[in-house]
Parts: structure tokens; sequence; C-alpha cells
């Protein structure tokens, strides 16, 4: 029986790196001890399972020897510090068949229980659905992990996986869920609810925390957020709330209250992406630098712009602490 990945918060986690001036190759090398660290972390305050390399863990950024050897040290980090067997999802960002099968094999061996596969868009003005549906099967059919389906219209010209092909492809026995990362809450629950879809195999998640509630109160799985990164608790708090039925009048306000906290702070995400996740979570919780990612993505916030959102951090983080 092919395993799906719980219900709950996954963090796309931030590759960490270290100072440039540390690094004697031509891009900061990465900082795997500094990633154990965060994912323990993580591990320790609610978040349910993590999502490595994804297009917030620059993957693309990486060779297949670092994409390696993060996810087994990650692996072994948590296995050593008591948690053997936590979620991995590791991400899949090409277009190849047989690139995407050889990452899908290095992350079976580097302790990773599921692959969360991009969809195709290089090409993404000539891709249409049946043949989106068909890449997918190839790479199901033979990926030696269970897969999920990876829509991020913000980096696959525009592409959008249907309900219609979601339907489709839930009923391949290897692929066993889909992450959403774009604004159309109604293909959410359309999803989630498609009495087709065996949904205690086919797990919805969305990629945004500010359609936690929303989402999840409609049968979603819960969300691969990067707010989450910097405030587990929070995140983790809300979705407990949200997936309890019924939902009593006092755990409603809670969720409501809680709700507004995250969907005020996830307009920083939004606007400041995963430069601002990782500046997030070196001031907020002390681990990685101030210098962003790899190139293009290189540098931090503008002077003054974290202190902007003084208002908006001081609530979440006043939350934060009081869990």
């Amino acid at each position: 029986m092919v395993s799906s990945p719980p219900t709950g918060v996954f963090v796309p986690v931030p590759t960490f790196f270290k100072p440039a001036a540390s690094s004697k190759s031509l891009q900061p090398a990465i900082d795997v001890e500094t990633q154990i660290a965060h994912s323990i972390h993580l591990a320790k305050n609610g978040i349910r399972g993590l999502v490595l390399l994804g297009s917030t863990g620059e993957a693309i950024h990486m060779s297949r020897q670092e994409r390696f050897d993060m996810v087994s040290g990650v692996r072994k980090g948590l296995d050593d510090a008591g948690f053997p067997d936590y979620p991995i999802m590791a991400g899949v960002l090409i277009n190849s068949v047989d690139e995407v099968l050889e990452w899908l094999q290095d992350f079976k061996k580097a302790g990773a229980q599921w692959g969360l596969v991009l969809a195709p868009g290089y090409f993404g003005a000539a891709a249409n659905q049946e043949n989106i549906r068909e890449w997918y099967t190839v790479v199901a059919d033979n990926s030696p992990i269970p897969i999920l389906v990876y829509n991020y219209p913000g980096v696959t010209n525009n592409v959008i996986v249907t309900p219609e092909t979601y339907t489709i492809l839930a009923q391949h026995p290897n692929i066993v869920g889909c992450k959403m990362s774009h604004g159309n809450v109604s293909h959410h629950v359309q999803v989630s609810l498609d009495p087709e879809i065996d949904h205690e195999k086919f797990r919805v998640f969305s990629g945004f925390g500010q359609q936690l509630g929303p989402i999840v109160f409609f049968d979603a799985a819960g969300v691969i957020d990067g707010l989450a990164a910097m405030y587990p608790k929070t995140v983790s708090r809300l979705m407990t709330l949200a997936e309890k039925r019924p939902i009593e009048p006092e755990a409603h306000e809670e969720i409501k209250k809680l709700q507004y906290a995250v969907s005020t702070a996830e307009e920083f995400i939004g606007k400041w992406g995963i430069v601002g996740i990782k500046e997030g979570v070196h001031r907020v919780l002390g681990m990685g630098t101030l210098e962003g990612g790899r190139l293009p993505l290189k540098g931090k916030l503008p002077e003054g712009e974290w202190q902007n959102w003084d208002k908006v951090m001081l609530r979440i983080q006043k939350i934060e602490e009081s869990l």
C-alpha cells in the first residue's frame, strides 16, 4: 500500500547557505548543520512535515550532490534527534521526465518519502491538460516513491492544473496528493470535496497559510506554508483547531483571531518571498544569515523594511510566545 502524507502543516523550508566570505566556491556553500537545527525546531513545535528543496528551498540553484547531501543530512539529523520517519517531501522542479526520475531516485536513497513534482511549464503556453496528465502518469509509473502534483503558476508560465486533471491523476496509485500555490480557492474546494477522489489517499494542500481556515473547513489536508518557518506554533494551532469537528463557538473565535494574524503576516511573505522568509527566520529564530539566497536571490530586505512590519509581526509573535 502506497503511503500518503499526513494532514497538517508542512513547511517549505528555505535552504540555508554559509556566509559567502567563508565559501571557497563560486556560490555560498550549503549549511546542512543549520538546516538540521531548523528542521528539529519545526518538528518540536507542531509542524507535521517538511518540504525540502521546493521553490522556497532553491532546488533549481543547487547541484545534484548538494541536493542529496541536504536531504540525507536532514533525514539523519531528525533520526538522531528522536524523530525517526519524520515526514519529508522533496521538491522536483524540472521538466525532463528522465531527469525528474533521476531526482526522485536520489531522494528515495536520501530518505524522503514523497516527491513534490512541479508541473512542466517551460512551454507552459503550449501545455494542454491531456499532455500534463500523460507527463505525470509517466513520472508516477516509474517513480520509486509516491508523488504529489505541484501547481505553481508563478514559476511555470501560468500553467493551471484543472480540477478535472486532478480527478483523473488522483486515481493513479502512485500519485498521493497535490499542492496548489495559487489564489483560486474554488479549485482547492472542488478537489477537496470531489466524490470521485479517495481523500484518505489523495491529500490536497495549499501553498498559502492565508487559505488555511477556508480550505481545511472544506476538507483540504492542510498547507505547505512559508510563514510557519518562522512561527510554527501559531500556524499549527490554527490547523489543529480548523480540522476539528464539530467546531465549538469558542474554538471558532480563536480560529478567526489566528487566521487574521496569519493572513496579515502572510502579506509580508507574499511581498518579499524567499529573501523575506530567510531574513525573517534569521531575525525571529536567529538562524541563517542576512545574505539571502543564491543569485539572483542574493541580498537582504531594504533598510527599515522589517521595521515597517512591526505591528503585524508583534501580533503573531505574541501568539507564538503564548503557545
